[in-house]
């Protein structure tokens, strides 16, 4: 009774999610191999993470704003339409001697339009379930980024070898349209509104459930803390695309089969961990406890693998720890707020999940350069555990 695929809208928004992040690891694929193979350098390959995510962290925030104003539904529908035209620009420059600065500013476009995408997608999320379901839809819509990474790396991979780079991006530019029919499906007439802020910033209307005790955006202990350990972890911790791939590249000189291989079975971890954060039928900050102890103990078994085999057989583990942890702190942070500021709120935590990777991609990709993936795998798991310690000291009872 409790499952959010009970509601109809849930539905569609999952699979578009689905299809959404299946289509877009052809393009990270295929930009990451082709970065790396025309410079060798983890560096240069940051700034694809930098050109795609900086604008979410210029941004992130005015489209928490926006979505207190126009409906989720309505910004997902131009975003999606907007994502497709800017992917298949990227055609054009993608090939064996690319023209580094014209793909980072093509990544920075659909960055742009990312940095609304992703705060309405965590918006709309109470709008197709309510009040009650929050807590297991927010956590389940995470299982819809994992399933995508148990299967899209592995066909991208395949793709990349058997069509080329160009075809790879083609691939995900027709994802988004299909994406755009998904979120085109969703009926507003069923959807649970949420109460718009009113032009003074405060005053709730009468529809708000909690009245005038929610009439602003509150940084209480619990929010203040669950913002600090989401930015520390997506600093130093969610590196993925950079940190894997170059660790199986440049430490054990595996191929593009590999590097799909271990993102895949990373993903395949991380389904696993999504399904087990969707059992919780109600999450705190305190929830943050176990998911960052038992992420931060992952990323610590990966960084000490000393064979790519081991690296292979330890990658479902770090992908359950991530999933795990993703499921948790999104929820908490759905639940953490009055239904009417999660705009707001998960604004922040986009501006912090994502608009924190390019500064942590420039860390990471400095630590590789100067030692190795498994280092920075360590730095990782060092920063997760620490923050273990600060939730358990910040949320005692």
């Amino acid at each position: 009774m409790g499952s959010p695929f009970r509601h109809r809208n849930f539905s569609w928004y999952f699979t578009g999610q689905l299809i959404s992040n299946t289509g877009v690891w052809f393009q990270n694929l295929a930009l990451q191999l082709v970065v790396l193979g025309a410079t060798g350098s983890a560096q240069a390959l940051s700034g694809i993470t930098i050109a795609q995510f900086l604008p979410i962290f210029l941004l992130g925030l005015p489209a928490g704003r926006l979505m207190e104003h126009v409906a989720p539904r309505t910004v997902l529908l131009v975003t999606s339409l907007a994502s497709a035209a800017a992917t298949a620009g990227l055609v054009f420059v993608v090939n064996q001697d690319p023209d580094l600065w014209a793909l980072y500013g093509l990544v920075g476009v659909l960055g742009t339009v990312q940095a609304f995408e992703r705060v309405a997608a965590q918006t709309i999320i109470f709008e197709l379930v309510g009040a009650g379901g929050l807590s297991r839809a927010a956590s389940v819509s995470t299982i819809a980024l994992a399933a995508a990474r148990s299967v899209g790396p592995a066909l991208a991979g395949l793709a990349f070898q058997g069509l080329g780079a160009g075809a790879c991006i083609l691939i995900n530019a027709g994802a988004y349209l299909l994406v755009f029919a998904s979120r085109w499906l969703i009926r507003p007439a069923e959807l649970h509104w949420r109460t718009p802020v009113g032009p003074d910033g405060g005053r709730p209307g009468p529809a708000d459930p909690a009245g005038p005790a929610s009439s602003s955006f509150r940084w209480s202990r619990d929010v203040a803390t669950l913002l600090v350990v989401n930015v520390v972890v997506s600093l130093l911790a969610m590196n993925f695309g950079l940190v894997l791939t170059s660790t199986v590249d440049l430490s054990y000189g595996g191929d593009a089969a590999a590097v799909g291989a271990v993102h895949t079975l990373n993903a395949v971890g991380a389904v696993a961990g999504g399904v087990l954060a969707a059992r919780r039928a109600q999450v705190t900050v305190r929830s943050l406890v176990p998911a960052t102890a038992v992420f931060g103990a992952a990323l610590a078994l990966n960084a000490a693998a000393p064979t790519l085999v081991l690296f292979l057989v330890a990658a479902p583990v770090l992908g359950l720890g991530v999933g795990y942890y993703q499921g948790i702190v999104n929820a908490a942070a759905q639940e953490s707020v009055p239904p009417r500021f999660i705009g707001r709120m998960m604004s922040w935590m986009t501006l912090g999940s994502y608009g924190m990777v390019p500064f942590g991609a420039l860390a990471m990709g400095w630590v590789i350069d100067a030692s190795s993936g498994r280092v920075a795998l360590a730095v990782s798991a060092v920063s997760a555990l620490a923050c273990t310690v600060v939730v358990l000291l910040r949320t005692r009872p």
